[in-house]
């Protein structure tokens, strides 16, 4: 049997039941945070936050790929720094061994260009004598003594108005012509010290002494012409005058004044150091690999920035290299001569070590500028990234995201309306409780 309700009390249960279904629609947005938990809520609001979710999830996803392309490029960043670090320690070496004169410099004594007789006559040692002679044949005789009154000749042939010189060490040739007018032996030894890669003196025995300044082997020609100009060089060029300061033509040609052989103990043990210090280069640089990709060994780096494929796609590669001693020019080190090695005893080889070094440190400053800005370009769009992410969770937010405080207020007045609603109700019914108080 159906039950009649009166109008007043239907209309008031109608008021809380739409009440009750609000407040259930508040309690679920609280409960979920949310003012939009499906299509039905907002279709266009529910599908553009996913949406924006999804390219945020995306990116989120790119991050870690993003740090890795970081940490793979700091730690070819930091193998470089121990490269360098090593690569001074190779320059100490150098500077130990050239701080530690060579013994095998190329040494020639001439003959005595002074005598005992000459001694009586003059009162003068055997080096002053040597170094006070004429160069040239002055006076008209083969005697070329020292006298009371005449500082004598080394009989260079007369009428010569040039004096020339030529030097060579290794690659290196020297060329240089003088007056012969009053020339004498120290002008001699002046202009041989004015090369550079070679000194003279006369020592206590009247004899003229050349060394070179390195350890290659040494060529010395002393030349003259009575012809101004290069001829005087020229005659230098085949030794024409080595005979009068006791040297020979041979001296000059051929493989002129080799070095002495004697090797330096302390240069012999700093090879080893060396080469110990060069073979720790090419194991830090195998060393210098993170999550597979080393790019001190030529591994080619490719850093992701968004989640587009194809032409659509950016992304950085960074090329790397392959790193190691042979490349940076640094060669082994070794006591003897031989192609594609360093000379310890050789002053020559030290210098050009040490210029090799200092074109590795250039190689090595450009390789870590290079990597250096690659890794600025990975930084800046990794933050870029992030910042993107949060902006589009934040937009979705946004869309679907309930106030809290609004929806906690509009409980609180649902909660109220509801409360005068039920003793609304309850007022209704008391009318058909009169009726029942009439029939009792």
């Amino acid at each position: 049997m159906a039950v009649s309700l009166s109008a007043g009390v239907r209309n008031n249960l109608a008021t809380l039941q739409s009440t009750a279904a609000q407040s259930s629609q508040i309690q679920n947005r609280l409960a979920t945070g949310k003012k939009v938990n499906s299509a039905i809520d907002s279709p266009v609001n529910f599908f553009t936050a996913a949406s924006l979710n999804d390219r945020s999830s995306q990116l989120n996803g790119l991050l870690d790929g993003i740090s890795n392309g970081i940490q793979a490029i700091q730690a070819a960043s930091k193998g470089i720094d121990g490269i360098t670090k090593l690569v001074g320690s190779l320059q100490s070496t150098i500077k130990q061994a050239q701080a530690d004169a060579a013994q095998n410099r190329p040494t020639k004594a001439g003959t005595a260009i002074a005598t005992q007789a000459e001694v009586v006559a003059t009162s003068k040692s055997l080096k002053d004598i040597a170094l006070d002679k004429k160069l040239v044949d002055d006076n008209a005789g083969t005697a070329n003594d020292a006298t009371a009154t005449y500082s004598g000749n080394i009989g260079i042939t007369a009428g010569s108005t040039d004096i020339g010189i030529s030097i060579v060490a290794g690659s290196t040739t020297y060329t240089a012509s003088f007056s012969a007018a009053n020339a004498t032996v120290r002008d001699l030894v002046n202009e041989i010290n004015k090369s550079g890669i070679a000194t003279a003196f006369v020592d206590e025995k009247g004899q003229l002494n050349v060394k070179g300044t390195g350890s290659d082997a040494l060529q010395v020609g002393i030349g003259a012409s009575a012809v101004s100009g290069t001829a005087a060089i020229t005659d230098a060029d085949t030794g024409g005058a080595n005979t009068n300061i006791g040297f020979a033509a041979a001296d000059r040609t051929g493989a002129g004044i080799p070095s002495s052989g004697i090797t330096s103990a302390v240069r012999s043990n700093l090879i080893d150091q060396y080469n110990d210090l060069r073979n720790k280069i090419d194991d830090l640089a195998k060393d210098a690999g993170y999550n597979g990709i080393n790019l001190l060994g030529g591994d080619r780096l490719s850093v992701v920035f968004n989640e587009k494929t194809g032409k659509n796609q950016t992304k950085l590669d960074v090329q790397g290299t392959q790193l190691n001693s042979d490349n940076l020019g640094i060669v082994k080190a070794g006591n003897t001569q031989l192609a594609g090695s360093t000379n310890f005893q050789n002053d020559s080889d030290l210098e050009a070590a040490t210029k090799s070094l200092t074109g590795a440190l250039t190689s090595l400053k450009s390789l870590s500028s290079t990597f250096g800005a690659s890794l600025s370009v990975v930084q800046t769009r990794q933050d870029f990234t992030k910042d993107m992410a949060n902006v589009l969770t934040s937009g979705a937010d946004n869309l679907v995201n309930a106030d809290l405080n609004q929806e906690a207020a509009s409980l609180l007045a649902l909660q109220t309306r509801q409360q005068l609603s039920q003793q609304a109700l309850a007022l209704a019914n008391q009318a058909d409780q009169g009726v029942l108080r009439l029939l009792g």
